[in-house]
C-alpha cells in the first residue's frame, strides 16, 4: 500500500508541475466549456425575451384593400408599415433581408369577402432565417385569429351558432415544471461535464505508457522495487484523481454560470444547487475508473505522445456518443438503459436537474455496471503492463 501511495503521490506532483496538464485539466475543460455554454445560452435567452417584448413590425402591400384587417392588427399591437411592392419585389426584399416579412393584400380581397368567399392574403416569409421566425409566427397567428373572427360573424349573420365549427374544445394542461422546461436548454450540460472529465485525465493517461516510453524512462521505472501492478494502478489512481477534480470543478463552475442566465424570463428555472451538484458528481464519478482504464489501455498500444493523442482523441468520442443520441432522440430512463455507461449517468443527471424521483434500482444498475466495466479495464491495463512488449 505504501508503494501504491508513493507512485500516486509522485504522478500527482509531477503533473501539477506540468503547465500543459494544468491548462488542459483545469482551464480548457473546467472554465472554458461552462463559460462558452453560459454565453451562448444567455444570448439565446435574451433573444427569445427580446422577441417576446418587441412589437411586431409588419409591412403591408395593399393596406387600403383591407382597412378592417389593418385596424385589427393595429389594435393587437402591430406596427403597420404601408409599402408599395409587387409580389416579386416583396419576395426579393425578404430574401435579401431588407424586410423580415411582408403581407400582400390583393385587389380582389374586398370582393371575395362580400361574396362570402375565401379572401386571398399572401404572407411572405423566410423560414430559413431563425431571427425572423418568431415575427412570422406571430403574424400568422394574428391573421388566423382575424379569419376565425370573420367566420364566426358569417355564421351569426346566417343565424347559425358559431360553435358548430368547433365540435371539439381542446384544453391543454402543461405538466412541465420550470426545471423540466430548462432542460430544453441545459440538456447538453452533461456532455460538457463528461468531456471535461475525460480531458482532465487525458495527458496523465498518455504519460503512463506512451510518455514514459518516448522519454526512455519506462524501463528504469520498471526496475524499481515496486510491482508492475502497483505501478500502473498508482498511475491510474492519479489519472482518476485529476478526472474527479476536473468533474467537480466543472459542475461547480456550471452552478455559478447558471446564476447569470435569465432563465426565469422564459418561464424556466435551473435546479442546480449544491445538493444537486453533489448528487450529479456522485453518480458521474463512478465513470472515472472506466475512463481512466480505457484511456490507459489505448495509450499502452501507442509508441509516442503524438500517436497516443491521435488515438485517444477518437476514443474519447465513444463515451460521448450515447449522450448525443439521448439528447437528439429524447431518450427516457429505463432499467435496461442504466446498464449503458455514460448514457445512464446522463439520464440520472437530467432527472436530478428536473427534480424527478430516481428509483434505487436505476442507481444500483448504473453504478454497478459502470464500476464493473471500470474494474475490467483496469485489470486489462494491469495485464498489458505485465508484458515485456510494453517496453516497445
Amino acid at each position: 500500500m505504501g508503494a501504491l501511495w508513493t507512485v500516486f503521490r509522485k504522478e500527482v506532483l509531477e503533473n501539477l508541475r506540468d503547465r500543459r496538464v494544468i491548462l488542459s485539466a483545469f482551464f480548457f475543460g473546467v472554465l472554458l466549456a461552462p463559460v462558452i455554454f453560459g454565453l451562448t445560452t444567455t444570448m439565446v435567452s435574451k433573444r427569445a425575451v427580446a422577441n417576446q417584448d418587441k412589437p411586431l413590425n409588419l409591412p403591408i402591400a395593399g393596406a387600403t384593400n383591407a382597412p378592417n384587417l389593418v385596424q385589427f392588427l393595429r389594435e393587437n399591437g402591430v406596427k403597420v408599415e404601408d409599402v408599395e411592392l409587387t409580389s416579386d419585389q416583396a419576395m426579393n426584399a425578404v430574401r435579401s433581408g431588407q424586410q423580415d416579412l411582408v403581407l400582400i393584400i390583393g385587389e380582389d380581397y374586398g370582393k371575395a369577402l362580400q361574396a362570402g368567399e375565401s379572401a386571398p392574403l399572401s404572407l411572405i416569409v423566410d423560414s430559413s432565417n431563425s431571427n425572423t421566425s418568431p415575427s412570422a409566427d406571430r403574424a400568422r397567428q394574428l391573421l388566423n385569429a382575424y379569419g376565425h373572427q370573420l367566420a364566426m360573424l358569417r355564421l351569426m349573420v346566417r343565424g347559425i351558432n358559431p360553435t358548430v365549427i368547433e365540435p371539439v374544445g381542446v384544453q391543454t394542461l402543461d405538466v412541465a415544471t420550470p426545471a423540466g422546461r430548462a432542460l430544453l436548454i441545459l440538456g447538453m450540460m452533461t456532455y460538457f461535464c463528461f468531456m471535461s472529465m475525460l480531458v482532465g485525465g487525458f495527458y496523465l493517461a498518455i504519460d503512463t505508457t506512451a510518455g514514459e516510453r518516448e522519454r526512455g524512462s519506462l524501463e528504469p521505472l520498471l526496475t524499481l522495487p515496486v510491482s508492475r501492478s502497483q505501478l500502473i494502478v498508482g498511475k491510474m489512481l492519479a489519472t482518476s484523481a485529476f478526472m474527479s477534480v476536473s468533474l467537480l470543478l466543472t459542475l461547480a463552475t456550471f452552478g455559478v454560470v447558471l446564476t447569470f442566465i435569465p432563465l426565469e424570463a422564459l418561464g424556466m428555472s435551473a435546479n442546480f444547487g449544491p445538493r444537486v451538484i453533489l448528487a450529479i458528481f456522485a453518480i458521474m464519478v463512478t465513470f472515472v475508473p472506466m475512463g481512466a482504464g480505457l484511456m490507459t489501455v489505448v495509450a499502452s498500444f501507442t509508441r509516442s505522445n503524438r500517436e497516443a493523442q491521435s488515438w485517444l482523441s477518437v476514443v474519447m468520442m465513444f463515451p460521448i456518443a450515447p449522450i448525443m443520441f439521448a439528447v437528439v432522440t429524447g431518450t427516457k430512463p429505463s432499467a435496461g438503459l442504466m446498464a449503458v455507461p455514460s448514457l445512464s449517468q446522463h439520464l440520472i443527471a437530467t432527472s436530478l436537474m428536473r427534480g424527478d424521483s430516481i428509483p434505487a434500482l436505476h442507481i444500483l444498475i448504473c453504478a454497478g455496471t459502470t464500476l464493473a466495466l471500470g474494474a475490467l479495464l483496469v485489470g486489462v491495463a494491469i495485464k498489458l503492463y505485465q508484458r515485456e512488449a510494453i517496453l516497445g
